[in-house]
């Protein structure tokens, strides 16, 4: 250790593996150099004290905007605005923090936080699968760290196996219970399986009437798919033609000719469920009572899959134990082969 000249403060100049490491220990008191001196040598020898040194200078916000740059534009739209939701909430906790603080101990007091905020379990994942995103790329290409802190730290139990959808006297009850606008946003829904945010933006120009079919451009997965139409989705379809505003794109918009808030949509579907004294249902419980029927009158789930937009079949798998009946046509298809082959019976010899 040494002071500078006309300086009463400690300095180090430690030379390891060839490089030297020059740096002001901050404090005119021996006892607490020492120790600082100390503490310096031993994270040179564990190998952590140059991670401190790349990303000394790097903060929370460096960290999520060189993300949102590089990353977020080869993301769908729906992901990214995913992202700046996520952000929204990680930014108020992290703010202008330094990387090297956000250890795995303060990442879980976000945790805990969110959970006091009523944040869902798949809310807060999202959000950490984010941060952890970021974090990688800070690691493997940008090497600003060593490690990412957020693999450090268990994610929420999630509860996956929600198996809820609409019974059809449910659907009748419902659709008597809300307003016609509703109710065609309702029975599309029920006959196409779309997304919430697929299905509010949807606009005329992908709308193809001759064909049948709606072209979802911007999806959960980035791959854009293609909805047939049967006779229910394409018959609401044709009776909102007749009356298309010129104002506007959407096929199911508000009285301005806007875009429908989400917020709204959920808000009078809750009051419409209210009325018709149904529970325990949410609006995206349309989509899965469009795939759970499909699987009830023996669809296969590749198909339901591709229907749905799945990026991994394996999302799609939860509706297998719905169709006993698609399996059973399977092995009974081997009876109709049998048959055609089988072999006859020898007709018993007469005895004499």
């Amino acid at each position: 250790m040494y002071k500078r000249k006309g300086s009463d403060i400690w300095r180090i100049n430690i030379r390891h593996d060839g490089k030297k490491i020059q740096k002001s220990l901050k404090t005119s008191n021996k006892k607490l150099a020492t120790a600082a001196e100390a503490k310096v040598r031993t994270e040179i020898v564990e190998g952590t004290y140059y991670e401190k040194l790349i990303g000394r200078n790097k903060t929370f916000k460096d960290l999520m905007d060189k993300f949102l740059k590089v990353h977020a534009p080869k993301v769908s739209g729906n992901m990214q605005r995913s992202y700046r939701t996520s952000l929204n909430h990680l930014d108020s906790f992290f703010g202008k923090s330094n990387l090297l603080s956000i250890i795995p101990r303060n990442i879980s007091k976000y945790k805990m936080l969110r959970n006091d905020e009523g944040a869902a379990p798949a809310t807060i994942n999202r959000e950490l699968a984010m941060l952890s995103k970021a974090f990688n790329m800070a690691v493997k290409e940008w090497e600003w760290l060593k490690d990412n802190p957020v693999s450090k730290v268990p994610r929420e139990k999630e509860d996956n196996e929600r198996d809820r959808w609409l019974t059809v006297g449910e659907e009748v009850s419902l659709l008597e219970n809300c307003p016609e606008w509703l109710g065609d946003i309702i029975l599309f829904n029920l006959h196409t399986g779309l997304r919430q945010d697929e299905l509010l933006s949807l606009i005329w120009d992908r709308v193809d009437m001759f064909r049948r079919t709606i072209l979802i451009a911007d999806t959960k997965n980035g791959k854009p798919r293609t909805v047939p139409l049967n006779k229910a989705a394409l018959g609401i379809l044709e009776s909102k033609a007749g009356i298309i505003s010129i104002r506007s794109r959407i096929v199911f918009h508000s009285k301005c000719g806007t875009k429908i808030d989400k917020h709204n949509l959920r808000r009078a579907f809750v009051i419409a469920m209210g009325k018709a004294g149904i529970e325990d249902f949410t609006y995206h419980g349309l989509r899965h009572t469009f795939a759970t029927r499909l699987a009830q009158r023996g669809d296969d789930l590749y198909r339901i899959s591709k229907l749905l937009g799945h990026k991994d079949i394996k999302t799609t798998q939860r509706y297998a134990h719905h169709c006993p009946d698609s399996l059973r046509v399977g092995v009974e298809m081997l009876e109709v082969g049998c048959n055609m082959t089988a072999v006859p019976k020898k007709e018993a010899i007469p005895s004499a």
